[in-house]
């Protein structure tokens, strides 16, 4: 127990319980560690991903090990440094590897109308991918990259583009009608 008093007067007490409370909350204030984040758009679904981040989504395309890239960003907070896209972040991308390709816990569906005999019970499995991130990258990343490969564009030599000849333009030909062929009668003869 903990007094806290000025010339002789207590003005609260705490209990050893609430001191352990305010020493985590205080740990955890002083110690967070400011990451960036970026809410991006994956196979039709919204995600706020960090680095490093496991993430499960609806099935990708991509083999087990392969790496991809996602451009939609929707936002992207930098320490403090919010991006807001409209409708999207330009330049921003999201880099992530394929960890594995799964299949999700099953539903059961289970339908049934009462007093008329009618259930139906099907199970379902969504098919997920599970992905890793790896780089979340700001326009200005994007930028000298952009840069960098444009100098040595640039330092290549300039080869020359001959000039295209004009192309006649074709006639096309006019189409007839096609001939309707009278119907032919044939004779019944009774017996």
């Amino acid at each position: 127990m903990i007094r806290l008093c000025f010339k002789g007067q207590v003005y609260f007490t705490l209990n050893s319980c609430y001191i352990y409370s305010i020493l985590v909350y205080l740990h955890t204030f002083f110690n967070k560690i400011i990451s960036m984040y970026a809410v991006v758009e994956i196979a039709g679904q919204q995600f706020k991903v960090e680095k490093d981040q496991k993430v499960y989504v609806n099935r990708l395309e991509g083999k087990e090990g392969s790496k991809i890239s996602f451009d939609n960003i929707l936002m992207l907070d930098n320490s403090g440094k919010i991006v807001v896209g409209d409708p999207v972040v330009k330049g921003a991308s999201v880099e992530a590897k394929i960890v594995k390709h799964l299949k999700d816990d099953k539903v059961i569906v289970f339908k049934k109308k009462r007093r008329k005999g009618y259930k139906v019970k099907n199970g379902h499995r969504q098919a997920l991918t599970q992905i890793i991130v790896e780089n979340i990258l700001e326009k200005a990343a994007k930028a000298k990259v952009k840069a960098k490969t444009e100098t040595s564009k640039s330092d290549a030599p300039a080869k020359k583009v001959a000039a295209k000849k004009p192309v006649a333009k074709k006639v096309a030909a006019v189409k007839k009608p096609a001939v309707k062929k009278a119907a032919t009668k044939k004779t019944v003869t009774k017996k």
